[in-house]
């Protein structure tokens, strides 16, 4: 079935310009699983990633301010987004990884839009989007 699968690919900006990677999403019965596979991120003082999916599928200009803010179709406040993901925690040499399901969309409503990488942890808390620092990467959500 068509839009039933997508992926991402992730490539860093000049705040992370090793950073790399995929993120592969596929509709389940309970709900989209979403499997993350990130290398070359920075150091950071927590080694945890701020990562969500946000409005548009624009990963310019240099800050991936194109993007907009996150998928948020409910108008809910933030961790409540459709867009609100779990946080991405690397290892010691830049690499994470992340799979996990979510029933806040199909993947048929995020083809289009992109997936953002925060360079600093997101708080859960601070609005509209968790305080969780500069964009560092982007990928476009592209149908297979």
């Amino acid at each position: 079935m068509r839009g039933n699968k997508a992926v991402a690919v992730m490539r860093g900006n000049g705040l992370a310009p090793h950073l790399n990677g995929m993120v592969w999403l596929c509709d389940t019965p309970r709900g989209v699983c979403i499997n993350a596979r990130i290398n070359g991120l920075p150091a950071s003082e927590t080694g945890f990633y701020g990562f969500h999916i946000h409005e548009r599928g624009v990963c310019s200009p240099a800050g991936f301010s194109g993007a907009g803010g996150h998928y948020n179709p409910g108008g809910t406040p933030h961790p409540l987004h459709a867009g609100d993901l779990p946080m991405l925690m690397a290892d010691g040499c830049g690499g994470a990884r992340l799979c996990f399901v979510t029933p806040r969309f199909k993947v048929r409503d995020v083809i289009g839009r992109s997936i953002i990488i925060h360079g600093g942890y997101d708080d859960y808390t601070s609005q509209p989007g968790g305080d969780a620092g500069p964009r560092i990467g982007c990928g476009v959500i592209k149908g297979v």
